[in-house]
Order: C-alpha cells, then structure tokens, then sequence
C-alpha cells in the first residue's frame, strides 16, 4: 500500500468526533480513551483532536459548568491513540471556574490544558467582535484538496479558499474549514477540534520541506454566540515572528458572515 492509500485508508476509519468522545469512558476517577486510529498525524495525535478529548473530559467530570471562556493548552509529547485523560477542579468561584486537564499515554504526561469557564455577569461596557469585510463567502470559495502530504485527519473536513489563489502574499494561511460529520457535537468543542487545523503560516517563509509541530495554543471565546452557517469556520495563521527554529503565531476563527468567535497565541518549533 502506498503512503497516499495508507492515509486515506486512516482518515476513512476515523470514527467522527462525536463517536470518539463516546469512546471516552470513566474508570475510577479518570477516563480512558482506545482507538482514536485517523486522528494521527505522523507518531502524534492531531492538536485539535487531543484538545478535544481533553475539553470533553472536563465537561464529563463537571457536567454543570458555565460556558468556555478560554484555555491554556500545552502539547508535551506525542499523543498516541490509546488515551488516559485525568480532570482536577483547581478553583470555582461565583462566577469563574478554572478545570486541569492532563493526558497520559504509557505513563507518560503528554498533554496538559487548564480550561476557563465563566458565567455571564452585569456589564461595565462592551465591545463587539471585529468582523471581516473583504473575503469570499464560504460558498463561493473554491475546494482545496489535500495534498500528498496531508496528515489523515484532513480527510475528515472540507476546505475551501477565503480569497483567489495568490492574493494574500502574508506570512499567513486562511481556509473556510467544515467538519464533514459534526452532528451531535457540542458548539465549543467543535471550535477547539477544528481550531487547530491549519499548518502554522511560517510554512510560507520555510527555505525547505521539514517538521513542523505545535508546542502550546492559548485561545480566548469572543462571547458565546457560536453559530455559524452550514458549518463553515474562517480559520487563519499569521506568523508574528519566526528565527532560531521558532514561530509565534496568530490564531484566529470567524464564522460564515464573518464575525470573530476565537483568538489565540500559538508557539511552534519549526525542524529542517
């Protein structure tokens, strides 16, 4: 079997997201995770998707929390596809509670998120999300296909481009990015499974092919109005800066009418 069959053949037997997150099962005072098969990319799972069993962990754990508000995320090691996820409340108070979770595989510590949610409280001002002016509506934005070297999870989400091809000289990457199977699927968690989709915008600045993984992502809600049309997220990375083997990147997500619903920070080691 060729490279290109393989990872079709893995991206086709990933169970949907919803699936997997009902593979999660209590044991004890944790949560144990077998078979996340093509949601791999290279020997580690996919960013989003391990941030995901994280976030579907807390929420198991505290079923009566408040709405997600922001996360601390740290990718410590590969992730492989048999999970152990343990959950800790680190504080609750009126209206903010802050929830650890930690992923273990062999033993090892390999991924470690602490999750902010909040309860709504009397305003003392406001400011709405910026929204986009200048871009191609979801509809209307041409197909991206995968690439021979697009790891198998890819093969779960439609994509399409926001702007003409070679209109956007940034260091950066934008994509309309779609889960193909999102039913049953929580509204925040489908942002962080999806969040992490795009390859970091410093690709367009590498002099050669290498390595490319993230090493944490903080992200912030922009308010709890996540709704978007027919499942189309804007997704973008922009490179701030990138030397010595390191990008710091720019995460950002709106939705079909384009609307800010994410920001995030994100450090990423560049290899080759």
């Amino acid at each position: 079997m060729g490279m290109d069959e393989g990872r079709l053949e893995d991206g086709a037997r990933a169970l949907p997201l919803a699936q997997l997150a009902d593979r999660l099962k209590p044991h004890g005072d944790r949560f144990l995770l077998h078979g996340a098969a093509g949601w791999m990319q290279g020997r580690t799972m996919y960013g989003g998707a391990s941030s995901f069993i994280g976030y579907v962990a807390a929420r198991r754990a505290f079923p009566d929390l408040p709405p997600l508000r922001a996360a601390q995320i740290g990718f410590i090691a590969p992730v492989g596809e048999d999970v152990e996820a343990r959950v800790a409340m680190l504080r609750t108070g009126r209206s903010v509670s802050h929830v650890e979770t930690s992923l273990w595989c062999e033993g090892a510590l390999v991924h470690r998120a602490t999750w902010l949610f909040g309860l709504a409280r009397p305003g003392n001002g406001s400011k709405s999300a910026e929204r986009l002016i200048d871009f191609t509506a979801p509809e209307d934005g041409e197909a991206v296909s995968p690439a021979a070297s697009a790891p198998a999870f890819i093969h779960r989400m439609d994509m399409r481009r926001a702007a003409p091809r070679g209109s956007d000289t940034r260091i950066a990457l934008r994509r309309w990015v779609r889960l193909k199977e999102r039913d049953g699927l929580d509204p925040y968690a489908e942002l962080v499974a999806i969040g992490d989709t795009l390859p970091p915008g410093s690709i367009r600045a590498m002099e050669r092919p290498g390595p490319i993984s993230s090493i944490n992502w903080s992200l912030t809600l922009l308010g709890t109005d996540i709704a978007t049309r027919d499942g189309w997220w804007l997704l973008e990375t922009a490179s701030n800066h990138m030397a010595d083997g390191f990008s710091s990147e720019t995460l950002r997500m709106w939705n079909a009418d384009g609307v800010e619903v994410m920001r995030g920070l994100q450090s990423v080691a560049i290899f080759g």
